[in-house]
């Protein structure tokens, strides 16, 4: 018979990239990812993701996916 597979999650966390990122929360970012850059406000921090809020909609971008941060102004 057909077993249904398990499915594991695994994320990375990085302590450093959490806590800073923690400390620009609610601020206006540029995030450069693997896949292009997202500008708008960090308005959600996790260990395995963020949520930046640009031009009305949310992003979520999962850390593991962040090449740099630059908090504007």
């Amino acid at each position: 018979m057909n077993q249904p597979q398990q499915t594991t999650y695994i994320s990375t966390v990085d302590p450093h990239i959490y806590q800073t990122l923690q400390g620009i929360r609610n601020k206006q970012i540029i995030v450069e990812t693997v896949r292009g850059s997202v500008t708008g406000k960090l308005t959600t921090v996790r260990p395995d993701h963020i949520v930046v809020e640009s031009g009305g909609s949310p992003f979520h971008i999962r850390t593991a996916q962040i090449v740099w941060v630059i908090p504007k102004g």
